[in-house]
């Protein structure tokens, strides 16, 4: 849904790209400046409170936002890059989690599993493209709108650390849904009849 919405934001994010490349052209640097406030998020979750960690969340989305568009506006689009941006994301996510453990909102095993199928989206999405099956878009609840659901529960912990905790198991529902449509989707998809359709000879014109 998120995705969908940033392709009809695209002018827009098209400007704020040229706007931030004139500051800094590296859309790597953006990467890497979005991970500091991951790691900031894992501090403030960890020791501070939830709400101030949910900022930082916040910040960092808006630089992993950031750094597409400054590699579109200078030209530098890579598979390095994307490469670099997906790891990268990924990191992210682990020590935001991590910071959330630290803190102690829920217990250990409800945040290994929000991780573990939260990683296994990412995999089936990897998987699936290797294997020519584009899984964008597919899913509930893709990277972006569990970021937004942490956000909102985050927030919403100012009045009560039990936000955090529903939308933490919000999270896991939503990633746990994601890898089971994908992973239908892609099982679908290479199953017996696309694979005859695929050794299937070209039809004479």
């Amino acid at each position: 849904m998120l995705d969908r919405l940033r392709g009809s934001l695209k002018g827009r994010l098209e400007s704020a790209g040229k706007a931030a490349a004139r500051v800094i052209p590296s859309p790597t640097t953006w990467t890497i400046i979005g991970l500091f406030f991951a790691f900031l998020a894992f501090v403030f979750y960890g020791r501070v409170h939830p709400v101030i960690g949910g900022l930082m969340v916040v910040i960092a989305g808006l630089f992993d936002v950031i750094d597409g568009a400054v590699a579109r506006a200078t030209g530098k689009v890579s598979s390095r890059g994307a490469f670099l941006d997906s790891t990268l994301d990924r990191v992210s996510e682990l020590v935001i989690y991590l910071g959330i453990l630290v803190g102690g909102y829920v217990s250990p095993f409800i945040v290994l599993l929000v991780l573990s199928f939260s990683l296994l989206v990412s995999y089936t999405r990897a998987k699936g493209d290797a294997l020519g099956v584009s899984l964008a878009g597919i899913g509930v609840g893709e990277r972006s709108e569990r970021l937004l659901v942490l956000i909102l529960a985050s927030l919403l912990s100012a009045f009560g650390l039990v936000f955090l905790r529903i939308g933490i198991l919000v999270i896991l529902a939503l990633a746990f849904i994601t890898f089971i449509q994908r992973t239908v989707k892609v099982y679908g998809a290479l199953g017996p009849a696309a694979q005859k359709a695929a050794a299937s000879p070209p039809a004479a014109s």
